[in-house]
């Protein structure tokens, strides 16, 4: 028995319509899958910004500047690499709006995505490798799940193949787009033989990429945006040879694909990055007044944030301080917000100074003791962030 003779045993379907109307509007299922991939990488990042000290909802304030940057940049490098569609003979320039059709560019969608999250940084007064790196596992997870939604336009699969397992692809409608063509007794048209599903490829090693940038990042402790170039490098790796294998049209140069020559150059850039840049994660304190000495064991065990009602952010963004992962701990185990003077500062390096060591933190006898729970209760309230747990 050959592998051509089990293929159709193990043939992958694809959805006949990819669009259903609720009335007058329709329900695209490419736009769902957009929509809940966004979800799904805002909530990652949401919950690694707290673990480094971010206070709650941030992640919102950056996706109202990154989600739509982001979506425009993908757009924008798609009809640039592929102007033919839209300005060529034949092209109808109002379709490079038409993004329901499918065709966003990951390579635009991250550049855009990043230029929108530096802005919301830069805002909120957080240093963007923070965010940058709590979004790492977060966007390929949100790549993966957006590849289904070309599952149910049909497209973005390779070549014919004969493999134990392959894709069914319909011949969809070019006048009703999301539908497919349909024979006289109104069943779906098939093309011809099993494809390769590129585009579960994709979704998979996206997965991977997952795993891999948040055990690396538990491991190693990334900061500066390492952990964040660990994901591109992850990425770009599957992509060339995924890349290689799609039949649809794409521009070439030297004979090979456009998106295989960026996959490799954006690779050797995030490569370079993760090499040469070094230093300790950043993590950020919310300003407030400072207990002088550490609370006794007995009164800690009194504390308890986890239950408290979140508190307003209004003082949240221009309330942060930059610290070291020691000094972070420190201020999560005791209270005691490290002192601000001029010597406490991070070196380019990344380094802490020497002022700024350990025990810079321990209080003198002399200084007086102020009530530590109501101290940092007062903190929260007015900052609005409170402790996070350690990422461990």
């Amino acid at each position: 028995m050959t592998l051509a003779s089990l293929s159709p045993q193990a043939a992958l379907p694809s959805p006949s319509t990819a669009v259903w109307q609720l009335g007058p509007v329709p329900i695209r299922a490419y736009a769902l899958c957009i929509i809940a991939g966004i979800v799904l990488a805002c909530w990652v990042t949401e919950r690694r910004l707290r673990q480094r000290g971010v206070a709650p909802g941030a992640v919102l304030d950056i996706a109202v500047w990154a989600v739509p940057a982001g979506i425009i940049g993908a757009r924008i490098y798609h009809v640039v690499t592929s102007p033919e569609k839209y300005f060529g003979a034949g092209g109808d320039p109002m379709k490079a709006f038409a993004i329901w059709e499918g065709g966003l560019g990951i390579w635009g969608a991250v550049a855009g995505g990043a230029l929108g999250a530096w802005i919301a940084a830069r805002q909120l007064g957080i240093p963007f490798g923070v965010v940058a790196d709590a979004l790492a596992p977060g966007l390929p997870l949100a790549q993966a799940v957006g590849r289904i939604g070309n599952w149910f336009n049909n497209e973005l699969f390779g070549g014919r193949t004969t493999l134990p397992w392959g894709l069914e692809i319909h011949r969809m409608d070019p006048d009703n787009p999301g539908h497919a063509l349909r024979d006289d007794a109104g069943q779906p048209i098939l093309e011809p033989g099993l494809y390769q599903p590129t585009f579960l490829y994709e979704a998979l090693w996206n997965l991977g990429v997952v795993a891999l940038v948040l055990i690396l990042d538990r491991r190693l402790k990334l900061g500066r945006g390492r952990a964040f170039a660990l994901y591109v490098m992850g990425y770009t790796v599957g992509r060339f040879w995924i890349e290689l294998m799609r039949t649809d049209e794409a521009n070439q140069i030297l004979g090979v694909r456009l998106n295989v020559w960026t996959a490799a150059l954006v690779f050797l850039g995030a490569l370079i990055y993760f090499v040469r840049v070094r230093g300790p994660r950043d993590y950020l304190i919310p300003l407030g007044p400072a207990t002088t000495t550490p609370p006794p064991t007995s009164d800690l065990s009194q504390v308890d944030l986890s239950e408290r009602e979140t508190p307003t952010r209004a003082a949240a963004p221009e309330g942060y301080r930059v610290v070291s992962e020691e000094q972070y701990a420190a201020w999560q185990d005791t209270g005691v917000v490290p002192p601000a003077n001029d010597d406490d500062s991070r070196p380019d390096d990344g380094q802490p100074s020497d002022d700024t060591a350990a025990a810079d933190l321990t209080p003198s006898d002399d200084e007086p003791v102020d009530e530590p729970s109501a101290a940092r209760t007062d903190r929260a309230d007015a900052t609005g962030a409170r402790p996070a747990d350690r990422d461990s």
